[in-house]
């Protein structure tokens, strides 16, 4: 699986140049999340390309509403989401549409949706209860992989089935998907491994401090959800 995504040929890369303030980072970051261009956005929006991208890159921009709302429609999201009235929150805030489907996923697309990296939830039974923790983590060779610090509460997953979770849900259009997988967890004491890990992981654990212990859960099971407007 590939390391990160490569977006198409003209299609924008979220770490190209500075974006401040909140409503720039959230434009950029939907539109690299629909491989779009600001050309194809400001289309969509019926507006200059350079207003959306003084709107990218400038924290004092204030568009009034009715750019808000062109905006939210040329990305697909809302103008709450755009503009982060929803920062703080958990996501799913919006109402069910009135023909929700929901469908299995295969593994094939369970893999694909995991692929990469992102964060994801580790779970693992205790001796006192069942924990969940969230964890910044990278597949490679199809393999998940995530830091974690020595002696932490994930130690006690090691040598033993886990599950891993990762999700998406887009409240603008009441859809999403989830997906499952079950797993051996063990830790990676190979120092030539844990390089080459650390070489290929996208970010280091938002977390910050000190997490050098490598973790690897090798999947033997997946289920995925997906719910679509029908």
């Amino acid at each position: 699986m590939a390391e990160r995504p490569t977006p198409r040929h003209g299609a924008p890369d979220p770490e190209d140049g500075p974006a401040r303030g909140d409503l720039g980072r959230r434009l950029r970051r939907r539109r690299a999340e629909l491989g779009l261009t600001r050309e194809e956005v400001a289309a969509r929006a019926g507006m200059a390309e350079a207003y959306v991208a003084h709107l990218e890159r400038h924290s004092t921009a204030a568009p009034d509403s009715g750019t808000l709302l062109r905006l939210a429609g040329a990305l697909r999201t809302s103008p709450q989401e755009l503009g982060g009235g929803y920062a703080g929150l958990p996501s799913g805030l919006g109402r069910a549409s009135r023909n929700p489907r929901l469908g299995e996923l295969g593994e094939q697309e369970c893999r694909e949706l995991l692929s990469t990296h992102g964060v994801g939830r580790f779970s693992v039974s205790t001796e006192g209860a069942p924990v969940v923790l969230p964890v910044n983590y990278t597949v490679v060779d199809d393999a998940i992989v995530f830091r974690t610090r020595e002696g932490s509460v994930i130690s006690e997953g090691f040598g033993r089935e886990v599950a891993f979770e990762v999700d998406r849900v887009d409240d603008a259009l009441s859809q999403g998907w989830s997906v499952l997988v079950r797993g051996t967890a063990q830790p990676v004491t190979d120092e030539a491994e844990a390089a080459r890990l650390a070489e290929r992981a996208y970010s280091e654990p938002w977390a910050g401090g000190e997490r050098d212990l490598w973790v690897r859960i090798e999947p033997t099971a997946f289920t995925g959800r997906r719910i679509e407007v029908g």
